[in-house]
């Protein structure tokens, strides 16, 4: 035994224990702040007839963003989804985009 050479033990990882080590979770990391809380101009112009800044919390497809992506406390999310309902009935917003 002595004459021969020692042999590298390879370990081979199972396909599953790769595919889970590759795989992780896309979060929407970073600081959350309400834009409306502290900052009363901001409050102000959280109006269903200001459309221009209620797209700014809506996603291509039309629909409203969650207050995780968009970092509302829940009392400024329910405002917020009401206006841009609001807004949606008045035809000031479509409820879904083409395309």
């Amino acid at each position: 035994m002595a004459g021969k050479a020692k042999q590298k033990i390879k370990l081979r990882l199972s396909s599953r224990l790769v595919k889970k080590k590759t795989r992780r979770k896309k979060g929407f990391n970073g600081a959350k702040h309400c834009r409306f809380c502290g900052n009363a101009e901001n409050l102000q112009n959280l109006d269903y007839k200001n459309t221009d800044m209620l797209k700014h919390f809506l996603t291509e497809s039309g629909k409203i963003l969650t207050s995780k992506i968009s970092g509302n406390c829940a009392k400024h999310q329910r405002e917020l989804s009401s206006c841009i309902r609001k807004a949606r009935t008045m035809a000031l917003i479509p409820y879904t985009c083409a395309g």
